[in-house]
């Protein structure tokens, strides 16, 4: 994995193109582009625990099973890549960071709508072993994989609670500072382990890479303070939704059916999606796959002692899996994006209503058909009703 993935480098790209003029070559190329009503399914992914339900369905067979043909998932190096290729239709569906959803369509004004969530949790603050508290890292650098991610929005909101400001370009932050850097998380365990960061807020397996290497420990599952939060999200074209809306529910109905089955699979789904796998899907080893998605009943016992996980009644697993995007937390998100530090033009941001941005971001008409084709919201250990109060409690 190089140095493109999650990088510095990748956000001055991506913050390029995500802009009107950087994005409309790209647009244009994709408006360009003859539609047959038999295309098959182009998936374009990061080799991170993120692009799961994608990689399930395709492994799988679910999108032949729905009657349409689907190429072997393309593996991208970087965000700029993966959403290039999408704006540009050389890929017709992704998984995305939910922020940078946010960040495409209402700065470059992409033509894309959240069709359903990829996972929920799936990460965690990981720091050096001496650090016991997140009063710990004042005077410290963290990193984070990208200014327009959950990551970067979850754990300013542990910091501000406790008492610190989020900075960044800080050689030397004051005591109630956190400098935040963009480090490719690759980069995040070697950085901890020799001691140039104080801890890292990243997607799986990095975490678990980290614990597994015995470079540091978890201080606190993201799930553990914003319950049932969407990481990923997966994206379709407008195009797509309006003029092939069969073959776009059929895309969702796979979507949905791969997170059952890995839900009930989950170490299947760890050694299907490792470098050992038939498909080779990514570079991670079974073993630390497992570690993520199906933990031993004595990880939580650990993490309960250790306050890594606070809220046992909520009970979280370290990632899961449902498709339904509430249209709450995508509110809650446009609200929390605006008090969070990003590096770059923003001003989007100001003038973006949440409401507006939770009806207008997202078509959730494909996800309840498939959801309700599939058991409903039950068969994901959900309450009926399409609709929820957020809860983040730091």
């Amino acid at each position: 994995m190089n140095d493109e993935f999650f990088s510095r480098r990748d956000l001055m790209k991506l913050s390029a193109l995500l802009t009107a003029g950087g994005a409309l070559p790209f647009l244009k190329s994709f408006e360009a582009r003859a539609q047959a009503p038999d295309e098959p399914v182009k998936i374009g992914y990061l080799p991170i625990t993120d692009a799961t339900p994608l990689l399930v369905a395709h492994a799988n067979g679910y999108f032949e099973a729905e009657g349409i043909k689907a190429e072997k998932p393309v593996l991208l190096r970087s965000w700029a890549q993966l959403v290039e290729a999408f704006i540009s239709g050389q890929v017709n569906v992704v998984h995305v960071l939910s922020p940078i959803a946010v960040w495409a369509r209402y700065s470059s004004k992409v033509p894309a709508k959240i069709v359903a969530w990829n996972h929920t949790a799936g990460s965690a603050l990981t720091v050096a072993k001496d650090i016991n508290s997140v009063k710990d890292l004042g005077g410290k650098t963290v990193a984070i994989p990208f200014w327009y991610s959950i990551h970067n929005v979850v754990l300013q909101e542990l910091l501000r609670a406790n008492g610190l400001t989020p900075v960044s370009k800080k050689d030397n932050p004051a005591p109630n500072e956190v400098n935040l850097v963009i480090l490719a998380p690759p980069d995040m365990v070697p950085a901890l382990a020799a001691k140039t960061i104080a801890g890292y807020i990243v997607a799986e397996p990095f975490n678990a890479a980290g614990e597994a290497l015995g470079v540091g420990k978890v201080l606190r599952f993201t799930g553990d303070v914003w319950k049932d939060h969407a990481c990923c999200v997966v994206l379709l074209h407008e195009r797509d939704l309006s003029q092939r809306a069969e073959w776009s529910q059929k895309i969702v109905n796979a979507v949905v059916k791969a997170q059952v089955w890995t839900r009930a699979n989950r170490v299947e789904t760890a050694k299907l999606l490792s470098k050992d796998g038939a498909n080779k899907y990514t570079p991670h080893t079974v073993e630390v796959l497992k570690k993520v998605l199906a933990p031993e009943k004595t990880d939580l016992t650990d993490y309960l002692a250790s306050g890594a996980i606070v809220h046992k009644d909520w009970n979280e697993s370290r990632i899961d899996f449902q498709p339904y995007p509430y249209p709450s937390y995508t509110e809650e998100l446009v609200k929390l994006l605006k008090r969070t530090l990003i590096e770059g033009d923003k001003g989007f941001l100001e003038a973006l209503d949440p409401a507006f941005a939770a009806k207008d971001l997202v078509d959730d008409s494909f996800v309840k058909k498939a959801v309700l084709a599939n058991g409903g919201l039950a068969a994901f250990g959900l309450p009926d009703g399409f609709e929820r109060k957020e809860v983040i409690v730091t």
